[in-house]
């Protein structure tokens, strides 16, 4: 059986045999973090995915790998920037390369969004690409984490070469698509059996809650599984 929880913002943990990996770790500065254990979160955490280099993504990973020797799956230039950081237990890839593990993979995918951190003097580094990741799971389904990202016409071929049965979907607009535009790209290039929102509720700026990706979803809105923050699903 493979979990998934929701622990706010785009960050979720995956679980499976004797697997877990998180992605985009923003727990310790998540406004919407609420009541949960961070050290339950820690447990057995094996891998530390990320889609991109902002804080709201990259969050606790230093933390969390140099207390759990968790392995980080990243893009290049975030592997050296984190190398910086104290890091060394990473696996790196870039868009279109593939990682291959003994019960799972990670593909990185595009996505429209930028990437980059502000360091202590107020300059600004660019962390290189934007992507999405693409778990291909032994006997489980495949999951599609988008990352931070607008729809985009290619999406199609993801579906193509991934057919992804379970979406991770961003849909609070303003940095990320919108509600409607978010379904639309549901809708029109996969084939999803569960969609889980995320990137919403997080701060003010952000829409507050997934009502017009729900409202845009029509027919398929069956297909939309809604998480409260801390909340697990199981497949």
């Amino acid at each position: 059986n493979m979990k998934i929880i929701w622990h706010g913002h785009s960050s979720f943990t995956i679980s499976f045999s004797d697997i877990k990996i998180i992605i985009d770790p923003f727990l310790s500065g998540n406004p919407n973090f609420g009541n949960q254990n961070m050290d339950e979160i820690a447990s057995e955490l094996t891998h530390i995915a990320l889609t991109h280099g902002h804080n709201d993504h990259v969050g606790d990973t230093v933390d969390l790998a140099k207390k759990t020797g968790a392995e980080v799956i990243a893009n290049a230039d975030l592997c050296s920037y984190l190398k910086t950081k104290g890091l060394n237990n990473f696996n790196q890839g870039n868009t279109g390369g593939t990682i291959v593990y003994d019960k799972f993979s990670v593909t990185f995918v595009q996505a429209h969004h930028s990437s980059s951190t502000v360091d202590e003097n107020g300059i600004s580094h660019s962390l290189g690409f934007s992507n999405g990741l693409v778990f291909h799971i032994k006997n489980e389904k495949t999951v599609y984490h988008m990352g931070d990202t607008d729809i985009f016409g290619d999406m199609q071929l993801i579906e193509e070469l991934h057919k992804p049965d379970i979406g991770l979907v961003p849909i609070g607009d303003r940095f990320t698509m919108g509600g409607a535009v978010a379904a639309l790209s549901c809708k029109r290039y996969f084939n999803f059996s569960t969609i889980i929102p995320c990137h919403f509720g997080t701060f003010p700026i952000i829409d507050s809650n997934p009502e017009k990706f729900l409202k845009s979803m029509d027919d398929d809105v069956s297909k939309v599984k809604v998480l409260s923050v801390g909340e697990e699903i199981e497949f």
